[in-house]
């Protein structure tokens, strides 16, 4: 398997395999069981005989169930928010903590597949993109903008630069190769750098509080905006690239929870990033 740039996919167990071919393979859409190559969980046990092998299928209703209850919970939250605005930045960084403490967990304690986790991390998640959505929404208001026109139109272009980027993995517009996947990595640690960067120079008053101003709303920010969506919407095609590697290798049906898990964190970024973005033309 090729290294992906999304963390959670990170320590998923390496596999040979083809390309672009989501579902399909010698462990595809609607395979037998798996008794002749035993799945090397990511615990390092090993699995032989498996009952039944993770199929595009349980992607979808794992993905699903998994967005169904970070949205739930982002609605709730939003509401809470609307009522009580004092409590919208708490219940952001209790989320967004909480979260990233359990894709850490996921990642370096290798559950990526425990439900209990996944879960969790939505709810969590839930509550960050309630209040950021809310905070959002609030400061477009404050422009004449709608901030329901707002929302509504970040999760339009999320879902549609998703689908969009399938497209480009099922036809091989984009070939997944080891030299894509550098590029991609050392150009996602490039932009952390200047995140922290900026962080640490505007608690520092540098900028009159902007840093670099990569936040600030300016042409710096927005073309900075511009640069997260687009290695966003390309860190996609390593994700269905490790999951297509899963469904070949004959993965346990609960792997797809990992698969899940990689997704959402991928999607949480770029709903953000849009967000962002069409807030700095919406605002006053």
């Amino acid at each position: 398997m090729r290294e992906s740039s999304n963390p959670v996919f990170r320590s998923l167990p390496k596999t040979q395999g083809g390309y672009a071919t989501f579902g399909t393979g010698a462990a595809g859409y609607g395979a037998q069981a798996v008794h002749a190559q035993p799945y090397v969980t990511p615990y390092g046990q090993t699995q032989a005989g498996v009952a039944r092998p993770m199929t595009i299928d349980d992607v979808v209703t794992k993905t699903g169930i998994t967005l169904g209850v970070l949205a739930g919970t982002a609605v709730v939250t939003y509401a809470l928010a609307a009522i009580n605005p004092m409590i919208a930045m708490p219940l952001v960084l209790i989320g967004a903590l909480g979260a990233l403490v359990m894709v850490l967990i996921a990642t370096f304690g290798r559950k990526q597949d425990n439900p209990g986790i996944v879960l969790t991390y939505a709810v969590l998640e839930g509550l960050a993109l309630g209040g950021i959505s809310w905070v959002f929404g609030k400061s477009v208001e404050t422009g004449g903008s709608s901030a329901g026109a707002l929302i509504t139109q970040a999760l339009l272009g999320t879902f549609g630069v998703f689908f969009g980027m399938l497209v480009v993995y099922k036809t091989g517009a984009i070939r997944v190769t080891p030299k894509f996947t550098r590029m991609l990595v050392a150009a996602l640690f490039g932009v952390l750098v200047l995140m922290l960067g900026n962080l640490v120079l505007a608690l520092f008053g540098v900028g009159g509080g902007d840093g670099m101003g990569l936040r600030a709303g300016g042409p710096i920010a927005i073309v900075f905006s511009l640069v997260c969506i687009a290695l966003a919407a390309f860190s996609f095609l390593l994700d269905f690239d490790a999951a297509d590697q899963l469904i070949r290798a004959g993965a346990p049906e609960k792997a797809a929870w990992g698969v899940a898990l990689g997704l959402t964190v991928t999607l949480v970024w770029l709903y953000i990033e849009i967000l962002r973005l069409l807030s700095y033309f919406n605002s006053e």
